[in-house]
């Protein structure tokens, strides 16, 4: 069943998500001070738990931000569904408008003190990416689209309030093209992965692994690196990225919205320009493929 407000703009979802996604980054903020010290020592010992594996950890203030986002959406928006990282949601994707948060992408990030990791809210319609905003939190940076509206960000320069509009960079050459990447959490993957990244580190400029796929993505949007790809993403870490990258102009090829991570399919991002020769090179090293557990 649509919910009453299904026929919401997504230039109105979009003011939303970027209102719940800031006002969840300043609760971020505020929790990384008060549970680690500056090197990231905990300064409560149940601040942190493991999920998948041991190397794969969550925080009382993931728990905590995504209740906060959820709340806030409620008010705003009671009728829809929620998909989080950490509660959960519905498997199936419904008719009618979704919520998929991240309330911390890049949470080891988070746990060091790297200032790498983003608060990241997308509204999806059927399944397809409408509205979304990604703070990076660190950086005091949001970035967000719409739907046909084109890709935002303020904070990369100058003054706050000054939005600026992203476009990818004009690059034509692969063989220039700073690319980045994610890894796994799981062994038997991320050992499939470094054979992949291997295999693409000379046909390209350089590789950088930043920790935080929805700050990957938005990179691509602002030309702060020219590509992405990454098997293994959740909707939640690309469900407000991949809509930013696109409206800037960038080639990206999703997981379908119903997968999870254990499905290990691709999640690619490519300037314009690269786009056919990027995804051509991908595909002979296999790296269109996906790359599942179990």
């Amino acid at each position: 069943m649509r919910s009453p407000e299904y026929s919401a703009a997504p230039t109105e979802l979009a003011t939303i998500a970027v209102r719940v996604a800031e006002r969840a980054a300043e609760h971020v903020r505020d929790r990384r001070t008060e549970l680690f010290m500056p090197t990231g020592t905990r300064t409560a010992d149940d601040a942190v738990s493991s999920k998948s594996t041991p190397t794969d950890p969550v925080t009382v203030a993931d728990t905590e931000t995504e209740i906060l986002i959820r709340d806030l959406l409620h008010r705003e928006r009671p009728s829809d569904e929620v998909l989080g990282e950490e509660a959960g949601g519905s498997v199936a994707v419904p008719s009618g408008v979704r919520w998929v948060v991240d309330p911390i992408d890049g949470t080891v990030n988070f746990l060091y003190g790297i200032p790498a990791y983003a608060v990241s809210v997308a509204a999806q319609v059927d399944g397809r990416s409408v509205a979304g905003a990604v703070v990076d939190v660190a950086r005091g940076v949001t970035y967000w689209a719409a739907e046909g509206e084109g890709a935002w960000a303020v904070g990369l320069g100058g003054e706050k309030d000054d939005a600026v509009r992203l476009s990818c960079n004009p690059i034509t050459d692969v063989g220039l093209a700073l690319v980045a990447t994610g890894f796994a959490y799981s062994q038997e993957r991320r050992t499939r992965q470094g054979a992949l990244i291997g295999a693409l580190l000379p046909q390209v400029r350089d590789i950088r692994r930043v920790g935080a796929a929805a700050i990957d993505l938005c990179m691509v949007a602002s030309g702060a690196v020219d590509a992405h790809v990454e098997h293994g993403l959740s909707p939640w870490d690309w469900a407000a990225g991949g809509l930013i990258a696109a409206e800037a102009g960038a080639r990206v090829v999703l997981p379908p919205a119903d997968s999870r991570a254990d499905d290990g399919h691709a999640t690619i991002a490519a300037a314009p320009g690269i786009a056919d020769a990027f995804i051509a090179t991908l595909d002979q090293i296999g790296a269109c493929d996906a790359l599942p557990t179990g």
